[in-house]
């Protein structure tokens, strides 16, 4: 049984690798190094486990041949798909970028798998692809409606999934993370962007650099305080979900699409509480413009990837700091 993780060198990918290791899984990790890093690699390289790394096979999707050589030094069972540009506000400035790295990218992907009769993926998306939601918590059945490029990407790639099994039989599970946070609780892997985007370890950041001013991108959305309001997922149970439905479609399971989240949400205001509790220090924070193409409220109703995949979260919003701050004092400070 072999798993191929494309990006397995990123934050959420290398989390579910090392899940994938602990359950037994043997992978191989592709990845071109642009965002995820090598370090990354030979952690989850010495890491001793059930399963094992196989190889390492620096590649880009964006180039057939690439991915095309995976298949053919490998005999994989199942792919997991995370290799992508994720940053929303980018997105918006440089949309070619977006499309030819998510979209063309999985494309060539799927391209592959179909030359060597692979036929199972775990595709990682996202709640972007819901964009201004309709109602609160968002389930499946929620229209799509992406507000930036990022959003668009995923959707198209899912909707190219559908299309694909009905013309080759391809079955796929599609994941629609909302916020992910936190490290692993030994703190072996963890969250280690560049630029660093997402907002808890910008917090953190700013929480041990007191010379460093914590911006909040708007304080006039439809929300509680004013301040966007996310649902957290802590990574390793992100990484829970990613083993269950692969086992899901390795049983037969049909093709689907599932939120993943805690179906709470909590606003910038408030996870900048938390963080000040967990860390005993205090940030100085300022107001500016809002950010293109944030919405106001992304909350989930997971429940139907609890009903069917078996998943819960069981992991708090405060686990999750608590983790990146060890993760950060440890190797990104």
């Amino acid at each position: 049984m072999l798993t191929l993780i494309t990006g397995g060198a990123g934050y959420i990918a290398s989390v579910v690798a090392l899940s994938l290791l602990e359950n037994g899984y043997n992978i191989v990790i592709f990845d071109n190094l642009e965002n995820g890093h090598r370090e990354i690699i030979d952690a989850l390289k010495k890491i001793e486990a059930k399963g094992k790394v196989v190889d390492f096979m620096e590649g880009d999707l964006r180039e057939q041949s690439d991915i095309s050589a995976a298949f053919s030094k490998h005999k994989i069972d199942i792919v997991l798909h995370f290799a992508a540009h994720i940053q929303v506000e980018e997105s918006t400035q440089n949309p070619q970028k977006y499309y030819i790295n998510n979209v063309c990218g999985s494309m060539n992907l799927l391209g592959a798998m179909l030359a060597n009769s692979v036929d199972k993926i775990v595709f990682s998306s996202t709640a972007a692809i819901y964009g201004e939601p309709e109602s609160v918590p968002i389930d499946e059945n929620h229209r799509l409606a992406p507000i930036n490029p990022y959003g668009w990407s995923k959707f198209i790639v899912e909707k190219i999934l559908n299309d694909y099994e009905a013309a080759y039989g391809l079955k796929s599970v599609s994941l629609r993370y909302f916020n992910v946070a936190g490290a692993d609780r030994h703190t072996r892997i963890g969250e280690w962007h560049e630029p660093e985007t997402h907002l808890i370890p910008n917090i953190l950041a700013a929480i041990n650099n007191q010379e460093r001013i914590f911006q909040i991108y708007g304080d006039n959305f439809n929300t509680r305080d004013g301040t966007c309001l996310r649902d957290y997922v802590n990574v390793e149970d992100l990484a829970d979900a990613h083993v269950f439905a692969m086992q899901y479609l390795l049983d037969g399971g049909t093709s689907d699409c599932f939120n993943i989240g805690t179906d709470e949400g909590y606003t910038v205001k408030e996870v900048l509480d938390a963080c000040e509790k967990i860390t005993q220090k205090k940030i100085e924070k300022i107001i500016v413009k809002r950010r293109a193409g944030d919405s106001a409220m992304l909350v989930a109703d997971s429940q139907k990837a609890r009903k069917i995949l078996n998943w819960k979260p069981k992991r708090s919003l405060e686990d999750s700091i608590s983790s990146a701050y060890k993760w950060y004092l440890k190797a990104v400070k």
